[in-house]
């Protein structure tokens, strides 16, 4: 069995931390995990020239469409280098007014039948881990319970401001702060 490494580049939350990079690689994937200007999504484009670009949308951003050649993956699947993506925008509804904001029940429904991927990208973690306080930095709970039914790969999030890696199963969970490299295996 032949395993390809990909080359990631993983950008949350801090506008600020993004375009620091100076990797010794050819970038194939930059992935976007929320709470981002479109022009910090626009400049690492720019300055990493992935060859594929994937994003969710945070709780703090706009309802807008992503800048191209950005793919939205909320509640989407795409195949690239060969792995499945799928991921989820938002995070809990910790306020009464916001975008991308979502009650546990209604990630759940979101979720129920969401098929299994090898990476799933997400701005929110999952329920209890990397969380910062249960308040507003709450996980979510669907996120727990697709982990242990499909164990992707991969479950990488922002919004916790970590840089954290931790292993539910066999599912390799990374919180990303500011920007990360990060090797993905594919086989």
């Amino acid at each position: 069995m032949s395993i390809k490494s990909i080359k990631v580049i993983a950008i949350a939350d801090d506008d600020s931390r993004v375009g620091h990079l100076s990797p010794d690689y050819d970038v194939d994937l930059l992935i976007g995990l929320g709470d981002l200007y479109d022009v910090t999504l626009e400049k690492a484009i720019d300055l990493y020239a992935p060859e594929h670009v994937l994003a969710i949308r945070g709780n703090h951003d706009v309802i807008t469409a992503f800048p191209r050649p950005t793919i939205d993956l909320h509640c989407v699947v795409v195949e690239r280098l060969g792995l499945r993506f799928g991921g989820f925008a938002g995070s809990w509804q910790y306020k009464r007014q916001g975008n991308h904001m979502y009650m546990q029940e209604q990630a759940y429904e979101l979720m129920a039948d969401f098929p299994a991927v090898d990476v799933f990208i997400a701005h929110n973690s999952p329920r209890g881990i990397h969380e910062r306080d249960v308040g507003t930095h709450q996980g979510f709970d669907a996120f727990l319970d697709y982990i242990d039914r499909v164990q992707p790969r991969y479950f990488l999030h922002g919004h916790q401001h970590c840089e954290t890696i931790s292993y539910r199963g066999q599912t390799c969970i990374i919180g990303v702060y500011g920007e990360k490299e990060i090797e993905l295996k594919a086989y």
